[in-house]
């Protein structure tokens, strides 16, 4: 029996979580020395995108932590662990983006403002009901994935980027993949209880308000960034939206996985896209240190 089955009112929930799923703790470091300012490949829309998306992990990837140890009481021992190390991972993430974001002001653009909104936004959910920080994780963990798995699978996506902010991405998407379902089963979890309906509703419901929070406050951070760079008006609009949709067009590729979140009974690792972790995992063998 798969480790992660709970009772369920629905048995179509329960988690196809690979049973031989091991998490692993890449300990790397990057980004300690001074990088171009236009470090995707002197492409100020490709900076000005991953730097908005880079401000917001921080404080993003502590509520990601605070909302899934919040439900690992009653845990499987394999879900268990796989919190655990989807948390030391997570940690690694924030000091990683701390340190390149400390190198996006060091280049003279102003990200505090993109810190400030995000910390604001998160103040609005103290005192809510901890299993909607759940499924506002889980839907986020989702747009984790789905660019990790885009900015693997797609070597165009960092061609031309500075070598060390390159791996640092890359060491980030391999992680994201690996512990894509640890959300999701703990919100199986958390909801053992409830009706497929009712599950189904909630995160639903949660993906579509994320999705527009997401690209709206992105977009509002990406445009104020490349008006630090002295591109505004339709330059910025225009040049933004090209390079989200059409070329890289990191938006247009993910739009399928991201419809198939809404599929009664969907589960992230329906779609098992661990050889993208073993074709990177070479790069990083000197930091691996298994998880517990």
């Amino acid at each position: 029996m798969n480790a992660h089955s709970t009772p369920s009112k629905a048995p179509h929930t329960i988690a196809p979580t690979p049973v031989d799923l091991e998490i692993t703790i890449r300990d790397e470091r990057f980004n300690r020395d001074q990088t171009p300012n236009r470090w995707w490949a002197g492409d100020a829309f490709g900076t000005a995108w991953h730097n908005a998306l880079s401000a917001t992990f921080p404080r993003g990837e502590a509520f990601f932590i605070e909302a899934v140890k919040a439900h690992r009481d009653g845990a499987d021992p394999k879900l268990a662990d796989e919190i655990r190390a989807f948390v030391r991972q997570e940690i690694n993430h924030t000091r990683e983006h701390i340190a390149f974001n400390k190198l996006a002001e060091n280049a003279g653009y102003d990200i505090k403002a993109i810190d400030k909104r995000v910390e604001e936004m998160l103040a609005l959910t103290k005192g809510r009901p901890v299993i909607i920080n759940l499924a506002a994780t889980m839907a986020l963990e989702h747009y984790t994935a789905m660019m990790a798995h885009e900015f693997l699978a797609n070597p165009k996506h960092f061609e031309n980027a500075d070598p060390e902010v390159r791996d640092m991405w890359r060491w980030h998407a391999v992680e994201e993949i690996e512990h894509k379902g640890v959300a999701y089963d703990t919100w199986n979890h958390a909801t053992r209880d409830w009706t497929a309906w009712r599950r189904w509703k909630l995160r639903s419901l949660m993906m579509v308000i994320i999705t527009g929070r997401f690209f709206k406050n992105r977009w509002q951070d990406a445009m104020n960034l490349l008006a630090q760079d002295g591109i505004t008006g339709w330059k910025a609009r225009w040049g933004l939206f090209k390079y989200l949709t059409v070329s890289p067009g990191v938006v247009r590729r993910i739009f399928p996985a991201w419809l198939a979140y809404f599929k009664p009974g969907f589960h992230p690792w329906d779609h098992d896209d661990r050889e993208l972790i073993g074709k990177y995992e070479g790069e990083f063998s000197d930091a691996l240190m298994p998880a517990e």
